[in-house]
């Protein structure tokens, strides 16, 4: 029996993570996680991998055919939010994830639109080794470091050596750094940390009402 190569394992266990990380958080309550929803999101990590169809393949394969291979740093997070619901690992501080999503629509609005041919310039070429992109990568980390913030130099960090030991099939970085849905979840999480923000500033400059003659 031939195993499958690495590359598919990890590409499929990758997947495999998100999905139940994201049914374990529709399935948790507001603030905790119920007892049966666990095992029920150990049954379908289990469940995925069960051969299925004329082909024989697991359940994954399929989803794989639709979703492609998921970041490094989409796997990190989602392995981050089984671990606080499943363990009680503390939770990812408010301050780490508005950074780590506007880093992430950044990169996003330059990446996406450049590689569909927006300009002459194509950000995804940086990806193959490219010592600016390396450079920069650097400094940001080094600038989160300093500033206390842990999260997104550890996930840069991460994406570097699963690049170096090619885990996955695509040999670019920006592949292990960051894929479309993570880009969508940076994307809407800023818009909606923005909203808040607009509305904050909007109830604090709003006119007190006035008391009600006697």
């Amino acid at each position: 029996m031939l195993l499958p190569p690495l590359t598919d394992v990890v590409a499929l266990l990758g997947i495999d993570l998100v999905l139940c990380a994201a049914g374990l958080r529709l399935l948790s309550g507001r603030n905790r996680v119920i007892r049966w929803a666990k095992w029920a999101v150990i049954a379908f990590f289990i469940l995925l991998w069960v051969p299925f169809g004329s082909a024989q393949l697991p359940l994954l394969a399929y989803v794989r055919g639709v979703s492609s291979d998921l970041s490094t740093t989409l796997v990190a997070l989602a392995c981050l939010g089984l671990g606080r619901r499943l363990f009680g690992l503390p939770a990812m501080a408010r301050r780490e994830g508005m950074v780590l999503s506007v880093a992430l629509a950044v990169a996003a609005v330059v990446l996406y639109p450049t590689a569909l041919g927006w300009g002459d310039w194509d950000a995804y070429r940086s990806g193959w080794g490219s010592f600016g992109m390396l450079g920069i990568l650097l400094l940001l980390s080094l600038a989160c470091w300093l500033a206390g913030l842990r999260l997104l130099p550890a996930l840069v960090g991460l994406a570097l050596l699963a690049w170096v030991a090619g885990w996955m099939e695509s040999g670019n970085l920006w592949d292990y750094l960051m894929d479309p849905w993570l880009a969508i979840w940076a994307v809407i999480h800023c818009m909606k940390a923005g909203a808040r923000s607009v509305l904050h500033r909007y109830s604090l400059r709003a006119p007190a009402a006035r008391p009600a003659p006697p």
